[in-house]
Protein backbone atom coordinates (compact mmCIF):
# COMPACT_ATOMS: atom_id res chain seq x y z
CA UNK A 1 0.00 0.00 0.00
CA UNK A 2 1.40 3.29 -0.63
CA UNK A 3 1.78 6.51 1.51
CA UNK A 4 -1.19 8.51 0.61
CA UNK A 5 -1.07 12.08 1.96
CA UNK A 6 -3.95 13.86 0.79
CA UNK A 7 -3.59 17.30 0.61
CA UNK A 8 -4.29 18.32 4.34
CA UNK A 9 -1.88 16.18 5.73
CA UNK A 10 0.87 17.48 3.35
CA UNK A 11 0.02 21.14 4.03
CA UNK A 12 -0.17 21.17 7.14
CA UNK A 13 1.96 21.23 10.00
CA UNK A 14 0.88 20.37 13.31
CA UNK A 15 -1.27 22.82 14.88
CA UNK A 16 -0.01 25.10 17.39
CA UNK A 17 -0.27 23.29 21.26
CA UNK A 18 -1.62 26.60 23.75
CA UNK A 19 -1.03 25.87 27.62
CA UNK A 20 -2.14 22.90 28.57
CA UNK A 21 -3.69 21.46 25.07
CA UNK A 22 -2.02 17.83 24.56
CA UNK A 23 -4.10 16.60 21.80
CA UNK A 24 -2.40 14.63 18.96
CA UNK A 25 -2.47 15.87 15.43
CA UNK A 26 1.01 14.78 13.97
CA UNK A 27 0.83 14.69 10.19
CA UNK A 28 2.28 11.91 7.81
CA UNK A 29 5.07 14.29 6.99
CA UNK A 30 6.18 14.83 10.50
CA UNK A 31 5.42 11.62 11.80
CA UNK A 32 7.08 9.48 9.21
CA UNK A 33 9.20 7.52 11.72
CA UNK A 34 6.00 5.89 13.47
CA UNK A 35 4.25 5.14 10.36
CA UNK A 36 7.89 3.16 9.34
CA UNK A 37 7.14 1.33 12.21
CA UNK A 38 3.94 -0.28 10.89
CA UNK A 39 3.34 -3.63 8.76
CA UNK A 40 1.53 -4.82 5.84
CA UNK A 41 0.43 -8.09 5.82
CA UNK A 42 -0.07 -9.45 2.17
CA UNK A 43 0.38 -13.39 2.95
CA UNK A 44 -1.29 -16.38 5.02
CA UNK A 45 0.62 -16.26 8.67
CA UNK A 46 1.06 -19.43 10.11
CA UNK A 47 1.34 -17.96 13.60
CA UNK A 48 1.08 -14.50 14.92
CA UNK A 49 4.72 -14.24 15.36
CA UNK A 50 5.12 -11.78 12.84
CA UNK A 51 1.89 -9.58 13.68
CA UNK A 52 1.80 -9.44 17.45
CA UNK A 53 2.19 -6.25 19.20
CA UNK A 54 1.89 -4.76 15.72
CA UNK A 55 0.18 -1.52 14.16
CA UNK A 56 -1.23 -3.38 10.73
CA UNK A 57 -1.99 -0.81 7.88
CA UNK A 58 -4.47 -2.01 5.94
CA UNK A 59 -7.96 -2.84 5.60
CA UNK A 60 -9.87 -5.48 8.08
CA UNK A 61 -11.51 -7.36 5.35
CA UNK A 62 -8.69 -8.50 3.77
CA UNK A 63 -5.91 -8.37 6.68
CA UNK A 64 -8.05 -11.00 9.34
CA UNK A 65 -8.70 -13.69 6.10
CA UNK A 66 -4.47 -13.72 6.52
CA UNK A 67 -4.55 -14.69 10.15
CA UNK A 68 -4.11 -17.73 11.82
CA UNK A 69 -7.89 -19.15 13.03
CA UNK A 70 -8.69 -19.58 16.31
CA UNK A 71 -5.47 -17.58 17.36
CA UNK A 72 -7.02 -14.55 19.40
CA UNK A 73 -7.95 -14.28 22.82
CA UNK A 74 -10.25 -11.24 23.02
CA UNK A 75 -11.88 -9.06 20.27
CA UNK A 76 -12.52 -5.33 20.55
CA UNK A 77 -14.05 -3.87 18.18
CA UNK A 78 -15.35 -0.14 17.40
CA UNK A 79 -16.75 -0.50 13.59
CA UNK A 80 -18.27 2.51 12.43
CA UNK A 81 -21.25 3.60 13.66
CA UNK A 82 -24.51 4.26 10.73
CA UNK A 83 -23.71 7.92 10.52
CA UNK A 84 -22.17 10.05 8.03
CA UNK A 85 -19.04 10.54 9.60
CA UNK A 86 -15.17 11.80 8.04
CA UNK A 87 -12.24 9.86 9.04
CA UNK A 88 -9.26 11.45 8.05
CA UNK A 89 -10.86 12.20 4.72
CA UNK A 90 -12.49 8.93 4.29
CA UNK A 91 -16.39 9.58 4.10
CA UNK A 92 -18.45 6.61 5.80
CA UNK A 93 -22.22 7.25 4.35
CA UNK A 94 -24.93 6.52 6.69
CA UNK A 95 -26.48 3.25 4.42
CA UNK A 96 -30.45 1.90 4.97
CA UNK A 97 -30.65 -0.46 7.73
CA UNK A 98 -30.60 -3.87 5.30
CA UNK A 99 -27.07 -3.00 4.05
CA UNK A 100 -25.28 -1.86 7.27
CA UNK A 101 -27.09 -5.44 8.79
CA UNK A 102 -25.32 -6.54 5.80
CA UNK A 103 -21.96 -4.73 6.50
CA UNK A 104 -21.72 -6.01 10.62
CA UNK A 105 -22.20 -9.57 8.92
CA UNK A 106 -19.55 -9.25 6.64
CA UNK A 107 -17.01 -8.00 9.28
CA UNK A 108 -17.97 -10.63 11.81
CA UNK A 109 -17.48 -12.94 8.98
CA UNK A 110 -13.67 -12.39 9.19
CA UNK A 111 -13.32 -12.13 12.76
CA UNK A 112 -15.80 -14.74 14.21
CA UNK A 113 -13.05 -17.35 12.88
CA UNK A 114 -10.64 -15.94 14.70
CA UNK A 115 -11.73 -16.21 17.91
CA UNK A 116 -10.68 -19.00 20.46
CA UNK A 117 -13.04 -21.48 21.71
CA UNK A 118 -13.02 -19.98 25.23
CA UNK A 119 -12.76 -15.93 23.64
CA UNK A 120 -14.97 -13.07 23.58
CA UNK A 121 -15.96 -10.26 21.62
CA UNK A 122 -16.71 -6.66 22.45
CA UNK A 123 -18.67 -4.66 19.76
CA UNK A 124 -18.80 -0.91 20.47
CA UNK A 125 -22.32 1.09 18.85
CA UNK A 126 -24.86 4.11 19.47
CA UNK A 127 -28.36 3.35 19.96
CA UNK A 128 -29.36 2.88 16.64
CA UNK A 129 -27.19 1.00 15.41
CA UNK A 130 -27.11 -1.63 18.68
CA UNK A 131 -30.67 -2.69 17.11
CA UNK A 132 -28.69 -4.17 14.62
CA UNK A 133 -25.25 -5.24 16.00
CA UNK A 134 -27.21 -6.89 18.78
CA UNK A 135 -29.17 -9.44 16.91
CA UNK A 136 -26.57 -9.76 13.89
CA UNK A 137 -24.16 -10.67 17.06
CA UNK A 138 -25.90 -13.44 18.02
CA UNK A 139 -25.90 -14.96 14.36
CA UNK A 140 -22.27 -15.78 15.37
CA UNK A 141 -21.83 -15.66 19.65
CA UNK A 142 -23.13 -16.17 22.93
CA UNK A 143 -24.88 -13.17 24.16
CA UNK A 144 -24.10 -12.27 27.37
CA UNK A 145 -25.15 -8.51 27.88
CA UNK A 146 -25.15 -5.37 26.93
CA UNK A 147 -23.13 -2.22 28.65
CA UNK A 148 -24.93 1.14 28.16
CA UNK A 149 -21.71 3.97 28.95
CA UNK A 150 -22.32 7.38 29.92
CA UNK A 151 -21.23 10.06 27.29
CA UNK A 152 -20.60 13.63 29.17
CA UNK A 153 -19.94 15.02 26.24
CA UNK A 154 -22.21 15.61 22.84
CA UNK A 155 -24.36 18.22 21.44
CA UNK A 156 -27.94 18.72 22.46
CA UNK A 157 -30.75 18.62 20.11
CA UNK A 158 -34.04 20.65 19.75
CA UNK A 159 -36.65 18.13 18.80
CA UNK A 160 -35.68 15.38 20.18
CA UNK A 161 -33.21 14.27 23.78
CA UNK A 162 -29.68 14.72 23.71
CA UNK A 163 -27.79 11.51 22.99
CA UNK A 164 -25.36 10.77 25.97
CA UNK A 165 -25.14 6.66 26.34
CA UNK A 166 -23.32 4.37 23.90
CA UNK A 167 -23.29 0.49 23.67
CA UNK A 168 -21.09 -2.15 23.80
CA UNK A 169 -22.26 -5.40 23.21
CA UNK A 170 -20.61 -8.38 24.92
CA UNK A 171 -20.36 -11.96 23.84
CA UNK A 172 -18.63 -15.07 23.91
CA UNK A 173 -17.77 -18.42 21.81
CA UNK A 174 -18.72 -20.61 24.50
CA UNK A 175 -19.43 -21.32 27.86
CA UNK A 176 -16.26 -21.34 29.29
CA UNK A 177 -15.03 -17.94 29.22
CA UNK A 178 -12.36 -15.71 31.23
CA UNK A 179 -14.06 -13.03 33.28
CA UNK A 180 -12.03 -11.58 35.83
CA UNK A 181 -14.48 -10.02 38.67
CA UNK A 182 -12.29 -8.46 40.94
CA UNK A 183 -10.38 -6.93 38.26
CA UNK A 184 -13.13 -4.49 37.61
CA UNK A 185 -15.00 -3.70 41.19
CA UNK A 186 -15.07 0.29 41.01
CA UNK A 187 -13.98 2.13 44.84
CA UNK A 188 -16.55 4.08 45.60
CA UNK A 189 -16.73 6.53 48.78
CA UNK A 190 -19.01 5.58 51.52
CA UNK A 191 -21.13 8.49 52.61
CA UNK A 192 -22.87 7.02 55.35
CA UNK A 193 -21.26 4.19 56.52
CA UNK A 194 -22.98 1.21 58.47
CA UNK A 195 -21.24 -0.49 61.39
CA UNK A 196 -21.48 -3.78 63.74
CA UNK A 197 -20.75 -3.75 66.46
CA UNK A 198 -18.77 -0.45 65.70
CA UNK A 199 -16.81 -2.55 62.80
CA UNK A 200 -17.57 -0.83 59.00
CA UNK A 201 -19.83 -3.58 57.66
CA UNK A 202 -19.09 -3.81 53.85
CA UNK A 203 -16.58 -1.20 53.73
CA UNK A 204 -13.42 0.16 54.70
CA UNK A 205 -11.84 2.75 57.13
CA UNK A 206 -8.23 4.61 55.96
CA UNK A 207 -6.99 7.75 56.61
CA UNK A 208 -7.60 8.57 52.79
CA UNK A 209 -11.69 8.12 53.52
CA UNK A 210 -13.94 5.70 53.86
CA UNK A 211 -14.82 3.20 50.47
CA UNK A 212 -15.99 0.06 49.42
CA UNK A 213 -15.48 -1.71 46.20
CA UNK A 214 -18.64 -2.66 44.35
CA UNK A 215 -19.24 -5.11 42.06
CA UNK A 216 -19.74 -3.37 38.23
CA UNK A 217 -22.58 -3.29 36.41
CA UNK A 218 -23.83 -3.04 32.97
CA UNK A 219 -24.26 0.65 33.06
CA UNK A 220 -20.98 2.58 33.44
CA UNK A 221 -21.23 6.21 34.06
CA UNK A 222 -17.59 6.63 35.41
CA UNK A 223 -16.29 7.26 31.70
CA UNK A 224 -14.49 10.45 30.59
CA UNK A 225 -14.35 11.24 27.15
CA UNK A 226 -10.99 11.89 26.31
CA UNK A 227 -10.35 15.98 25.74
CA UNK A 228 -7.61 18.43 24.93
CA UNK A 229 -5.62 18.39 28.36
CA UNK A 230 -5.52 14.20 28.57
CA UNK A 231 -2.22 13.57 27.09
CA UNK A 232 -4.05 10.50 25.41
CA UNK A 233 -6.37 12.58 23.19
CA UNK A 234 -5.97 12.88 19.29
CA UNK A 235 -8.43 14.42 16.77
CA UNK A 236 -9.84 11.14 15.51
CA UNK A 237 -13.91 11.86 15.64
CA UNK A 238 -14.95 9.24 17.67
CA UNK A 239 -11.93 8.08 20.11
CA UNK A 240 -12.91 5.81 22.91
CA UNK A 241 -11.24 6.51 26.60
CA UNK A 242 -8.00 4.03 27.71
CA UNK A 243 -10.00 3.78 31.31
CA UNK A 244 -13.20 2.44 29.03
CA UNK A 245 -11.10 -0.19 27.32
CA UNK A 246 -9.38 -1.19 30.20
CA UNK A 247 -12.35 -2.24 31.75
CA UNK A 248 -13.32 -4.99 29.12
CA UNK A 249 -9.50 -6.04 28.74
CA UNK A 250 -8.90 -6.26 32.62
CA UNK A 251 -12.54 -8.57 32.61
CA UNK A 252 -11.93 -10.46 29.90
CA UNK A 253 -8.22 -11.33 29.20
CA UNK A 254 -5.32 -12.11 31.08
CA UNK A 255 -1.97 -10.79 31.33
CA UNK A 256 -0.14 -12.34 27.75
CA UNK A 257 -3.05 -12.93 26.09
CA UNK A 258 -3.70 -11.64 22.29
CA UNK A 259 -6.12 -8.70 21.95
CA UNK A 260 -7.28 -8.11 18.56
CA UNK A 261 -8.92 -4.33 17.60
CA UNK A 262 -10.05 -4.90 13.67
CA UNK A 263 -11.12 -1.31 13.42
CA UNK A 264 -8.34 0.00 15.51
CA UNK A 265 -8.32 4.16 15.07
CA UNK A 266 -6.15 6.11 16.62
CA UNK A 267 -4.96 3.30 18.50
CA UNK A 268 -6.64 2.62 22.19
CA UNK A 269 -7.23 -0.82 22.16
CA UNK A 270 -3.52 -1.63 21.32
CA UNK A 271 -2.30 1.51 24.24
CA UNK A 272 -4.38 -0.08 26.90
CA UNK A 273 -3.01 -3.42 25.81
CA UNK A 274 0.49 -3.06 26.06
CA UNK A 275 -0.06 -1.06 29.50
CA UNK A 276 -1.82 -4.09 31.30
CA UNK A 277 0.62 -6.58 29.59
CA UNK A 278 -1.51 -7.73 27.02
CA UNK A 279 -0.06 -8.80 23.57
CA UNK A 280 -2.01 -6.94 20.77
CA UNK A 281 -3.22 -6.92 16.83
CA UNK A 282 -4.33 -3.88 15.84
CA UNK A 283 -5.29 -3.38 12.01
CA UNK A 284 -6.38 0.31 10.67
CA UNK A 285 -6.28 1.52 7.13
CA UNK A 286 -5.90 4.91 7.89
CA UNK A 287 -1.89 5.84 7.49
CA UNK A 288 -2.26 8.66 9.76
CA UNK A 289 -4.01 6.73 12.72
CA UNK A 290 -1.62 4.27 12.37
CA UNK A 291 0.58 6.85 12.71
CA UNK A 292 -1.05 8.42 16.30
CA UNK A 293 -1.07 4.82 17.18
CA UNK A 294 2.55 3.88 17.32
CA UNK A 295 3.56 7.56 18.80
CA UNK A 296 1.18 6.55 21.71
CA UNK A 297 2.53 3.29 22.28
CA UNK A 298 5.89 5.27 22.03
CA UNK A 299 4.35 7.29 24.71
CA UNK A 300 3.32 4.93 26.54
CA UNK A 301 6.25 3.28 27.36
CA UNK A 302 7.02 6.55 29.27
CA UNK A 303 4.11 6.79 30.95
CA UNK A 304 2.08 3.68 31.58
CA UNK A 305 -0.62 5.36 33.54
CA UNK A 306 -4.70 4.41 33.03
CA UNK A 307 -6.64 7.73 33.97
CA UNK A 308 -9.17 6.61 36.19
CA UNK A 309 -7.57 3.47 37.08
CA UNK A 310 -4.97 4.05 40.09
CA UNK A 311 -3.32 1.25 41.77
CA UNK A 312 -5.17 -1.81 40.37
CA UNK A 313 -8.76 0.11 40.71
CA UNK A 314 -11.59 2.07 38.91
CA UNK A 315 -12.15 5.09 40.78
CA UNK A 316 -15.40 7.26 40.43
CA UNK A 317 -15.03 10.07 37.87
CA UNK A 318 -13.99 13.09 38.71
CA UNK A 319 -12.97 11.62 42.18
CA UNK A 320 -8.68 12.96 41.63
CA UNK A 321 -7.92 13.52 44.99
CA UNK A 322 -8.87 10.17 46.06
CA UNK A 323 -6.48 9.18 43.13
CA UNK A 324 -3.46 10.61 44.21
CA UNK A 325 -3.33 9.32 47.63
CA UNK A 326 -2.48 5.92 47.59
CA UNK A 327 -5.14 3.75 49.68
CA UNK A 328 -3.46 1.60 52.83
Amino acid sequence: MKDKMNKKDGAESSKKQQGRNKTIHTTLEEGKQYLDRCIQVKVPQIDLANVTDKTIWGDMFSVCSMLPKESIDLIIADPPYNLTKSFNGTIFSKQKETDYENYTRRWLDQVAPLLKKSGSIYVCCDWATSLIIGRVLEEYFQIRNRITWQREKGRGAQANWKNGMEDIWFATKGNEYTFNLNAVKIRKKVIAPYRVDGQPKDWKETKQGNYRDTCPSNFWDDITIPFWSMAENTDHPTQKSEKLIAKIMLASSNEGDVVLDPFLGSGTTSVVAKKLNRRYIGIEKEARYCLWTEQRLSMAEENPEIQGYVNGVFWERNSFSEQKNKTK
